[in-house]
């Protein structure tokens, strides 16, 4: 490349930033951050200011008194207490980490199944739907906790300690207790993927139908295509649906950790109140934030085949115009030693009378 396009190019570059946005996209842009401001205030209002008071609380001892809040600014210790001394949080946590672990692909692979079947050609298609969205609708708050009390959350007809005896004798005791608690809430578990299996829904219905026209006529069956077509495409969705699931296990009613700091909040001893019931919400809201990072690694740490091909080509095409530029140089280089040694060449025969 020469000097005169690379100077063009640059001007160009100079040219296409000094160019102003138009009186139309100025528009569009204020529309758009009119349009999110409620947003950006109620983060700001209801996030941002109520996440910063609950770690300001978790790092003191309040008392209440009748003159108002009275802290004790007491650093990490809520957080030593917690993690060092509470009989029960620590052990709640990795039994909700186990069964978190457990419970959410069987939840998101149920809800893909259910969205693939009710997705087909079947007679009273929205009569189902409406039956496997009603407990998302029906089945939550006291609702849920009374039919959990109850015993209508669980499969009675199941044995669960045949479960635990049996999985215990090549599986760790802890890991044999998590799964016998998923057998136990089975029931339960499933009414959490209404709304999994609507977003589902909305992705395979805009999946292009002449892609799977194209795969069955190159001999393709239903078991490739769901590999090939099926799963790449709905694959951003398989990551939300994960994330939503882990969301809603984690602020449900019935999960016991959230029973744990709601009585560490209203206990009257000297050691728990708000404080501490904000330091056990703050490492309970990292444990969930890890166990999302987790779920989202494993779903994102396989890339395509072909986003690999395409990446492959264009570090091919960086290297090809590396190498070019590199000659390019190399010859620009050679061409001014030769003009050099060219001019020496003729002074060197010069006799002073004119003629060489």
């Amino acid at each position: 490349m020469s000097k005169e396009s690379r100077m063009a190019k640059k001007l160009e570059k100079k040219n296409r930033a000094k160019i102003k946005p138009g009186r139309l996209a100025r528009r569009e842009a204020i529309t758009g951050l009119l349009f999110v401001t409620p947003w950006i205030i109620g983060c700001a209002v209801f996030l941002i200011y109520t996440m910063g008071n609950s770690f300001w609380y978790a790092l003191n001892n309040i008392r209440i008194t009748p003159k108002g809040y009275k802290f004790t600014y007491l650093g990490t210790g809520n957080f030593t207490q917690i993690l060092f001394s509470d009989p029960d949080f620590p052990i709640q946590i990795v039994e909700y980490v186990t069964s978190t672990i457990l419970s959410v692909p069987i939840i998101v692979v149920f809800a893909l199944i259910i969205a693939m079947l009710l997705n087909g050609k079947i007679k009273f298609k929205g009569f189902f739907r409406l039956i496997f969205f009603l407990p998302v609708i029906v089945v939550s708050g006291p609702v849920m906790g009374m039919l959990s009390e109850q015993g209508a959350a669980t499969i009675s007809t199941i044995d669960t300690q045949t479960i635990v005896d049996a999985i215990s004798t090549f599986l760790p005791k802890g890991m044999a207790n998590a799964i016998s608690e998923l057998f136990q809430s089975m029931i339960m578990i499933l009414w959490y993927s209404g709304v999994q299996i609507l977003i589902f829904l909305s992705a395979l219905q805009k999946i292009d139908r002449s892609m799977y026209e194209a795969a069955q006529i190159d001999g393709g069956s239903g078991w490739e295509c769901f590999w090939k077509i099926t799963l790449p495409t709905i694959k951003p969705m398989i990551l939300i649906n994960v994330v939503y699931t882990v969301v809603f296990i984690s602020g449900n009613d019935q999960n016991s950790i959230i029973g744990l700091i709601q009585n560490a909040m209203f206990s009257g001893t000297k050691e728990k109140g708000y404080g501490y019931a904000s330091a056990m919400a703050w490492i309970y809201s990292l444990v969930v934030l890890l166990i999302v990072g987790l779920f989202a690694l494993v779903l994102m740490a396989r890339k395509d085949v072909y986003e690999r091909q395409v990446k492959k080509a264009k570090k091919a095409m960086k290297k090809e115009a590396r190498m070019e530029r590199k000659v390019e140089r190399r010859s620009a280089r050679n061409a001014k030693k030769i003009e050099k040694a060219r001019a020496k060449r003729k002074y060197s025969t010069y006799d002073g009378s004119g003629d060489y």
